[in-house]
């Protein structure tokens, strides 16, 4: 048996220090050690590095914090659209779930179709329809709410109607069009949640979980459920990403790091530095990644100001960071 580990994010983005509120930091980072906590116990009891990164993701998305689950986003159409994605770097097992409106735990539905199904990705009524098959609880729309979420979301509208993935948050925290009190700007903050793991075993697990990007346009689906783009995990390194999704698409950077571990021998650290300060800034693309390999290595680079972000080994303190 090796010492297995855990590492999550939160979402990565844009540090909002002219308006940095200490008590809702506390309660960021509060909410980072307790889910690290968690997925610390299942693997120290003995438990797979798959269900450390179910369990995870699922505590994130029931965290109001986070931009998953309870506490998404809103579609331009003021409506919820959720994205998830579970894969088993052991068996190369996976499963995903796109533009799910009614499910509690979209994590839970990816995890039951990787356990249960012949298919990899549900998406939409289908894959309703499949988590409910699955005895998996449903919501109406307003479980997902929170003020914080319908006020960005508002904001955004008055902005031209963009995505606040466009927005310079900081910018308008200084125009004093926003209050935001977060310490990643909400108006310029990647908000996807994520777990990878390495058990005792040796085996690698990711997880992502995501509710999209603010006034996304409806039916839009960015890298979360995309194996490879937003999820992957082999038996080289488990990788879960935040972003500029599209981005994430085009370069398959999940995928890409243990690809470049694996074909060109470089250490998982390098390989996602590559990823995240070269292959995506050359298009644009912003945001960060949490990665671990199967000796136990853990790496958590974004090209952001920040990004909630931290991991725990089996036996030791719980390690959480918010800036860079």
């Amino acid at each position: 048996m090796q010492p297995a580990v855990i590492a999550i994010h939160g979402g990565a983005g844009t540090i909002t220090r002219a308006a940095m509120d200490a008590a809702r930091e506390r309660e960021y980072i509060e909410a980072l050690q307790h889910v690290l906590q968690a997925g610390q116990r299942i693997l120290a009891e003995g438990g797979s590095a798959l269900d450390a990164v179910t369990e995870a993701v699922r505590l994130l998305e029931e965290c109001p914090l986070f931009n998953a689950g309870k506490g998404a986003v809103l579609t331009h159409a003021g409506t919820y659209e959720l994205d998830a994605a579970v894969m088993d770097g052991a068996t190369l097992a996976a499963g995903a779930v796109a533009c799910v409106t009614r499910l509690r735990n979209p994590v839970l539905a990816a995890r039951a179709v990787l356990d249960h199904s012949e298919h990899v990705l549900f998406a939409g009524a289908g894959a309703e329809a499949f988590a409910q098959s699955q005895g998996l609880e449903l919501v109406g729309p307003d479980y997902y709410f929170t003020q914080a979420r319908h006020d960005q979301w508002q904001r955004a509208l008055g902005n031209a109607g963009m995505a606040l993935l466009d927005h310079d948050g900081a910018a308008l925290v200084a125009q004093g069009k926003t209050q935001a009190s977060d310490p990643i700007d909400p108006d310029s903050k990647f908000g996807t949640v994520g777990a990878v793991a390495c058990d005792g075993r040796g085996n690698l697990a990711a997880a992502t979980s995501t509710g999209g990007v603010t006034n996304k346009q409806v039916g839009r689906v960015g890298d979360t459920p995309v194996i490879g783009a937003g999820c992957y995990a082999d038996d080289v390194a488990a990788v879960s990403a935040t972003g500029t999704g599209e981005m994430f698409i085009r370069t398959v950077a999940a995928h890409d790091v243990a690809a470049q571990m694996r074909y060109a021998g470089l250490s998982l650290e390098e390989s996602a530095r590559r990823v995240v300060m070269e292959k995506l800034p050359a298009i644009n693309g912003r945001g960060g990644l949490i990665a671990v390999d199967r000796a136990g290595n853990v790496t958590l680079p974004f090209n952001t100001e920040g990004m909630y972000r931290g991991f725990a080994r089996v036996g030791e303190a719980v390690n959480v960071s918010i800036y860079g």
